[in-house]
């Protein structure tokens, strides 16, 4: 195979990649995604184009788990992590997007006391309370 085609038929799998990655952030976060990597790629274009086509074209469309496992795994992942608030946020708002409830979100954050302690659990039931609060605001002004 020449070289151009070798480097066309990579481009081609490059764009379906992010175009997969586009579809499962949209199943995910809804257009809350979409803003997000907009705004991204107003300053980091590279690194917007990565964060689509790895975690989400990549990572997330694989298919032995669905949106909502995968949710439950990262909110207990950033919770544990203790220093990614504004990302466990997103993934809280993700989590019900996805069809967790919030007892189970809650649930998730109190396992992470065991795991990685009280204080990154009492971090994630704060940024629970905030995401769920702008969810009610949302929903009650006729939002998402």
């Amino acid at each position: 195979m020449a070289a151009g085609t070798e480097m066309a038929d990579e481009g081609a799998r490059a764009e379906t990649r992010y175009q997969r990655g586009l579809r499962v952030l949209s199943q995910v976060d809804g257009t809350a995604g979409e803003q997000v990597v907009a705004k991204l790629a107003e300053f980091a274009p590279d690194f917007a184009r990565l964060l689509v086509e790895f975690p989400f074209g990549d990572v997330y469309a694989r298919p032995l788990l669905g949106l909502r496992e995968r949710e439950i795994a990262t909110i207990a992942a950033l919770t544990a992590m203790g220093t990614a608030r504004p990302q466990l946020e997103v993934h809280i708002a993700a989590g019900l997007h996805v069809g967790l409830a919030r007892e189970e979100i809650m649930e998730v954050i109190m396992q992470m006391a065991v795991y990685a302690g009280f204080p990154a659990a009492l971090n994630g039931i704060a940024a629970a309370r905030e995401v769920f609060g702008r969810h009610d605001a949302a929903r009650e002004g006729g939002g998402a």
